[in-house]
């Protein structure tokens, strides 16, 4: 299905009229699909067999105070939000895929150091260090995926992706449990070993993927010279759509901070339910991705999918604000409700942003594009963890800040629809008419590339430099 846009550019974001049955459907279709599936497992094991134990590991072990904990955790988010930017422009430059396993080996490289730091300016160091490879890792990962994959996959790989992803978290917490339940600090010291392995094995895979058209170009020299046109960061739309999308998600805010502490503060509710809500969350969003997503095919659905999230996400507020009201078993299966709920805004926001990333990034910058993306959805979540505390649990009598917090979502996804369209008309004016993502009847692409059967990408050789 595709929709004209001012005759110049098609949003042709579609996904595959998959009839396989339930369990079969939670296998990626194609042979790449499965191989970018697997390194998000393989990553995400790593970071949440460390993730797991890192309060004890920081306090315990590098032995820093819960204080400084949350000032070395915020100086390290915000030297990676610095670094977004320029990030995506050396990942433009130096082709995806290499700075994907490159800065993959970086991170390896961090995490073998951290069983030998002490004390909170040695963390600092390597937090920051850190952040340049997390930067460059989500820059260059988000490139290669939009520059490998034939557009009518991209949405649905990615959803295979994310369920991937939450389920090497999943693992990763397993294994990290396995650690904190020996008792031992020697075990919780060198955890990070374990990730660090998991990160080279990942760094391994990643070469083994096939080339992206892009990385093509920058091994024939054609890349190293500054793309026409305008760059990123002049581009409104894209930066306002994500600065509304960041909003959107503040969906893990509520999720992860603002829920788990209203059942404690302000309702009756057993602390052992927090268990059974991120496990619930973590099973959803392993399974339902590739279904959640499956309507998202044009611009149009995108912009739909972000109502839908923001329907979930202000019935979870009301839900939630109205529990401080009830007793015993309602409390239990409200705030229940209230945690699916904003896990259904996560996943239709999910596959609305998978599909601006797919339709509104300039094909010549992806890794650029990126980069803005990121400072912009940083921008649009930052303040959340104070601002949304405050609402629901201080500033407001009987919970009525979820009532604010409920219009915010409600302005942000109004803001959506005239950024898109702002977007929009950048994409047509700007963009190149025809680009990469254009395959012609033979398989071959317009950058001289050529889609093979099973949706990698190849190098047609009649079009290559001799």
């Amino acid at each position: 299905m595709s929709v004209p846009w001012g005759g110049m550019h098609e949003v042709t974001t579609q996904l595959s009229d998959d009839q396989r049955g339930f369990f079969r459907r939670l296998i990626p279709p194609t042979p790449l699909s499965r191989r970018l599936a697997t390194q998000s497992m393989l990553f995400s094991t790593g970071e949440g067999a460390f993730n797991t134990g890192s309060a004890v590991f920081l306090t315990q072990v590098i032995g820093m105070s819960a204080a400084q904990v949350g000032l070395a955790i915020t100086l390290v988010a915000v030297a990676e939000f610095l670094f977004a930017y320029p990030a995506g422009r050396v990942v433009d430059r130096l082709g995806p895929k290499r700075m994907w396993a490159g800065s993959t080996v970086g991170r390896a490289a961090c995490f073998v150091a951290l069983p030998f730091v002490d004390g909170f300016g040695q963390y600092l160091v390597v937090g920051v260090v850190f952040a340049v490879f997390g930067s460059l890792g989500g820059a260059s990962h988000g490139a290669y995926i939009l520059d490998v994959l034939p557009p009518k996959e991209r949405v649905e790989t990615q959803a295979y992706m994310y369920s991937s992803l939450n389920l090497g978290f999943t693992l990763g917490a397993a294994i990290g449990g396995l650690a904190l339940a020996t008792g031992s600090l020697t075990v919780v010291r060198y955890t990070p070993f374990f990730a660090a392995a998991l990160m080279l094995a990942n760094a391994y895979w990643v070469t083994r993927l096939p080339p992206a058209p892009h990385d093509l170009r920058v091994a024939s020299g054609e890349r190293r010279e500054r793309p026409p046109g305008p760059s990123a960061v002049r581009n409104r739309g894209w930066i306002l759509v994500n600065f509304f999308t960041g909003v959107l998600w503040t969906n893990q805010v509520l999720l992860n901070i603002v829920i788990p502490l209203w059942l404690v503060e302000a309702t009756d509710a057993p602390w052992g339910l927090l268990a059974w809500l991120f496990g619930t969350n973590t099973v959803l969003c392993i399974f339902l991705p590739a279904y959640t997503s499956k309507g998202v095919r044009t611009i149009s659905d995108a912009l739909r999918y972000t109502w839908i999230s923001s329907a979930f996400f202000v019935v979870s507020c009301l839900i939630t604000m109205y529990t401080h009201s009830t007793v015993g078993l309602i409390t239990v299966l409200l705030v229940w409700l209230g945690h699916v709920t904003v896990t259904g805004a996560e996943l239709a926001i999910s596959g609305a942003t998978w599909a601006f990333q797919a339709e509104l990034m300039d094909p010549r910058r992806r890794g650029e594009y990126q980069g803005v993306e990121e400072v912009s959805r940083a921008l649009g979540s930052l303040w959340a963890p104070w601002l949304f505390t405050g609402l629901a649990m201080s500033w407001f009598a009987d919970g009525q800040g979820w009532l604010v917090i409920a219009a915010i979502i409600v302005v942000a996804t109004i803001g959506l629809g005239p950024s898109v369209r702002i977007a929009e008309g950048f994409r047509d004016e700007h963009f190149p008419p025809a680009d990469e993502d254009d395959t012609r009847e033979d398989g071959t692409r317009e950058d001289g590339t050529r889609e093979d059967g099973d949706g990698t990408v190849g190098v047609d050789l009649s079009t290559e430099p001799a």
